[in-house]
């Protein structure tokens, strides 16, 4: 007996449709967000702007934001691309200015938390690394009853890479983490010579 063939249906958006758009920087390079909706206020849509128009990044990452639309009109669930993409690593990587995404690890990592910060509930986003602000969010959590932001921006960071006594990678020359008692590289994998 033959088994019946899967066939993926496209949900396409209404020709008029709400859309957000989002200004960011990631360690001084600018770049733009716009997501368009379907009726019921989920993505069905991104669009990326970034360097000059024609520029290989610029090509790039209108070609990523083509297939990340493609994906959620086929109905990737918008929690899966974001488990995918964000902490993905590479440059340009750095402080942003959001208060909820306060250090970028790629531009990659910046958009899909971003969206996490916009369409996931409170325990998604913090699994995620989004710093969910006091605020009322998507998931009904009262501000009283939310998660505080760290008032100290830097704290994150020194967290995240261990500033006080961490050295570079001699391979890539990223800041490495501590891994017991030596230490070791999340960019490329590299240890401080421990096994």
């Amino acid at each position: 007996m033959e088994t019946p063939k899967f066939k993926p249906v496209r949900r396409k958006l209404p020709s008029e449709r709400k859309a957000i758009t989002h200004k960011f920087s990631i360690g001084g390079h600018e770049g733009y967000i716009t997501v368009g909706m379907y009726d019921d206020g989920q993505p069905g849509e991104i669009f990326l702007v970034m360097a000059k128009e024609g520029s290989a990044i610029s090509g790039m990452m209108d070609s990523f934001a083509t297939a990340i639309s493609l994906a959620l009109q086929y109905g990737v669930p918008l929690k899966v691309l974001i488990d995918k993409f964000s902490h993905v690593r590479f440059e340009p990587s750095g402080h942003t200015g959001n208060a909820e995404i306060r250090f970028a690890k790629s531009t990659v990592d910046y958009i899909f938390r971003w969206l996490a910060s916009k369409y996931l509930t409170t325990e998604e986003q913090l699994q995620t690394g989004v710093h969910v602000m006091s605020r009322a969010n998507l998931s009904g959590v009262d501000e009283a009853s939310a998660p505080k932001a760290d008032p100290d921006p830097l704290n994150d960071f020194k967290s995240m890479y261990a500033l006080d006594d961490a050295p570079t990678c001699a391979s890539c020359g990223s800041i490495m983490v501590r891994n017991g008692s030596c230490y070791k590289c999340i960019n490329c994998g590299d240890t401080s010579g421990c096994s």
